[in-house]
């Protein structure tokens, strides 16, 4: 990458300051219980800086005791309960689906930045080829005019000029154009020579209208990832709303609708008895997850591994293994697809495009993944393509995501310092994925670029 450095230097990069801290993360059985969704970290709504969810008037046990008493409230309380009801559902619904459209924005966005950058590069490098060019054919000619002008008797100290005094191709062709002699007898390599120069020029514009757009691109990118985990805030905190209070108001409904002699009272301590039994449920299914993910690890040291591509690849090992530099291995198994250009992948959800920009750890559903290196967690969202998504920054223009990772099996909550080593989530296969593995990127100010040389570097062996 012939542009990677600070964002003062290029003036491309992203913001060192995207990031923003939120406090209060919520519990990890919390973020369990709200993995489908694929968005962690309430503090920010607490805090104020997201739109906050549906709220309303709740009725309390004692109003609808009242209007059960009385036939005269009993439907007025019904269709208000009832609307209640509708409206946190459509709340969810709505904010959800706006959710999913601006992390698909996002990845969108992506991709189109990439495409640019590799297009600003490879006119750049066109042009630079170009420059080249030109400036060894101009030398060629100013070799053969100083032969010529010898040959014809003239001043000696010409081959000293045209060997090598001129700075640039420009300059010497332009010496060498004012030289009728000259350039009649190499009229074709002068030619060539100046049309090199003229394509170099050309090119080095292009490249300059390219990059521009890329840095367009970059920044529209940068915006929507922001707006994405925004929405995914707002999405999460419906979602708590209506879990909230979405029970009781059913049961009040039910109470209010039965013509029985069971009383309000029952209804009450049945929402009061479904509650405890949700939480002994929850507690049991983080135990049978985590017995999972301990288990699929394990195998994995031990030389297991689950199917994550059909491509064959080598560094088998296990996750969190110690580097250099503060890095760990950020899953276990081999590496099953690399960096670059590959078939198009198809899952449940849809089909890839043929660049895999990332290498992809085949291994268990439920295996633990582990931050390659410490940093502060800047995204945590939902996507069609890479499925449940974290993003970890490091700084000095740094990222690590991770892609694919199972439905209730996010460890973090955006804004959060990780240290290395920390296990962030667990191996699954949402997104565009036709098996249980991890896709892994590494980010350089923006770009994803090839992770098996990076982690090679730190001491990490994948290959």
């Amino acid at each position: 990458m012939d542009e990677a450095g600070p964002a003062q230097d290029c003036g491309c990069a992203p913001s060192p300051h995207e990031l923003r801290a939120f406090k209060n993360p919520v519990s990890r059985r919390m973020a369990i219980g709200f993995g489908g969704l694929g968005v962690i970290g309430l503090g920010a709504v607490a805090l104020g800086l997201a739109p906050a969810a549906f709220a309303a008037d709740y009725p309390s046990w004692d109003d609808v005791q009242n209007a059960k008493n009385n036939e005269a409230l009993k439907a007025s309380e019904i269709s208000r309960i009832e609307g209640l009801i509708s409206s946190l559902q459509a709340d969810v619904a709505a904010k959800q689906a706006e959710a999913a459209r601006l992390a698909d924005e996002y990845v969108a966005a992506q991709e189109a930045y990439e495409l640019a950058f590799d297009k600003a590069n490879a006119l750049q490098a066109q042009a630079d080829a170009e420059s080249a060019r030109a400036a060894e054919t101009a030398r060629k000619l100013g070799r053969l005019a100083a032969q010529q002008y010898r040959n014809g008797g003239d001043d000696a100290a010409l081959e000293l000029f045209f060997s090598g005094s001129a700075a640039t191709a420009d300059d010497l062709l332009a010496k060498l154009g004012t030289m009728d002699r000259v350039v009649a007898a190499n009229k074709g390599i002068y030619a060539d020579a100046v049309g090199a120069r003229d394509n170099a020029q050309s090119l080095s514009d292009q490249a300059q209208v390219a990059r521009n757009e890329r840095d367009r691109l970059q920044k529209e990118a940068q915006q929507k990832m922001e707006a994405a985990q925004q929405a995914a805030l707002v999405a999460q905190a419906a979602l708590e709303e209506q879990t909230k209070n979405l029970g009781t108001l059913q049961a009040q409904l039910a109470a209010l609708k039965d013509e029985t002699a069971k009383t309000v009272a029952d209804y009450e301590a049945g929402v009061e008895a479904a509650r405890q039994a949700e939480i002994a449920r929850q507690a049991a299914l983080e135990a049978e997850r985590q017995r999972a993910a301990e288990e699929a690890a394990k195998n994995a040291n031990n030389g297991g591994g689950g199917g994550g591509g059909s491509d064959s690849g080598g560094g088998g090992g296990g996750g969190g293994q110690t580097g250099t530099d503060g890095w760990v291995r950020p899953a276990s198994g081999y590496i099953s697809s690399w960096y670059g250009v590959r078939g198009s992948v198809c899952g449940a959800n849809g089909c890839t495009s043929s660049g895999h920009r990332g290498i992809d750890f085949a291994t268990s559903c439920w295996s633990p993944i582990y931050a390659a290196a410490s940093g502060t967690v800047v995204l945590v969202a939902e996507t069609s393509d890479w499925g449940n998504y974290v993003k970890v920054d490091h700084g000095g223009g740094i990222v690590t995501a991770y892609a694919h990772i199972v439905n209730g099996g996010f460890n973090v909550s955006y804004g959060q310092w990780v240290n290395a080593g920390d296990v962030i989530a667990y191996v699954g296969a949402t997104g565009y994925a036709t098996g249980c593995h991890l896709h892994f990127e590494v980010w350089e100010w923006g770009t994803r670029i090839d992770p098996a040389p990076v982690l090679y570097d730190h001491g990490i062996n994948v290959y």
